[in-house]
């Protein structure tokens, strides 16, 4: 396999016995003085999926220029969120300025949309109704058909799998797993934060587990260990484990929040779109 991730690593940190992913220094969530900022843009895309024109954010990294092209991550949001839930909670713009200005990232840019395709796409009444729950499924449609070619129409982007990163929170979560395993000629970086019950059952998510070895460049599942919802993580990676499928299976202390899912994307962030191998993992490990 090559330039994939070469091991199961299973990473639990409030444990002490076993190796440990280090978790985000404090201050890696405060917008610092005096370094150069990315930006942070609204878009409006025409959706046929939906029949309306949708939103998202988009974040273009410090030093951005119309004649480089970059790699994308598409980042998701949970159930009770919006295209503005990252940013307004997960402060994605500063964590990423901050690591830019230790030059820890690869160029990306970030794309926040939401995830709810349906006419009526915000976060209000009855989250829980049906229709909005059955609208985070069609928001596979409107990604690949309707979000995917706006952003590679409108900024310089490469557009080769291997360039393209899919990661979410919670419900994001399991759509991204559901998505990014379901697309794999689509997307090479895949991984669920707190991953919620819409997260595929092992055998429907990764039916060809021979694929997943060829295809990705990085396989990621996260869970804060008081979390609720961890079990949708340890069956992921139960069965990942079982079939031998490389990945990372992270377990950090927290619970269903913003504290750990900003520490995963601090974390997820330096490795993407680098070439992930044991050697580079080891750079978050406790010696």
């Amino acid at each position: 396999m090559k330039n994939i991730v070469l091991l199961t690593l299973a990473v639990i940190l409030s444990t002490g016995s076993h190796a440990q992913i280090k978790a985000a220094p404090i201050g890696f969530d405060i917008r610092r003085e005096n370094i150069e900022r990315g930006k942070m843009d609204t878009i409006s895309y025409p959706s046929n999926t939906v029949g309306v024109n949708r939103k998202a954010l988009v974040y273009t990294p410090p030093g951005y220029s119309p004649e480089q092209k970059y790699p994308v991550l598409y980042l998701l949001h949970g159930i009770g969120g919006d295209e503005k839930e990252w940013f307004n909670n997960g402060v994605p713009h500063i964590i990423l300025d901050n690591l830019y200005a230790d030059g820890k990232l690869e160029k990306m840019i970030v794309v926040l949309p939401n995830g709810r395709a349906m006419k009526g796409d915000r976060a209000t009444g009855n989250i829980m109704d049906r229709d909005k729950v059955e609208a985070f499924a069609t928001f596979e449609k409107d990604l690949l058909i309707d979000l995917i070619p706006f952003v590679e129409k409108k900024y310089p982007v490469k557009k080769e799998k291997d360039h393209r990163a899919l990661f979410g929170l919670s419900m994001g979560g399991g759509q991204a797993l559901n998505f990014g395993l379901g697309n794999m000629n689509t997307f090479s970086w895949v991984g669920g934060f707190s991953s919620a019950p819409n997260t595929r059952m092992p055998e429907q998510l990764l039916p060809n587990p021979e694929e997943a070895k060829e295809k990705l460049k990085l396989l990621w599942v996260s869970c804060g260990d008081q979390d609720g919802l961890i079990g949708n993580s340890k069956r992921t990676h139960e069965y990942f484990k079982k079939h031998n499928v490389p990945h990372v299976f992270y377990v950090e202390p927290g619970g269903h929040d913003f504290k750990v899912w900003k520490n995963d994307l601090y974390v997820v962030s330096q490795l993407l779109f680098k070439d992930v191998d044991y050697k580079s993992l080891l750079e978050y490990h406790d010696k």
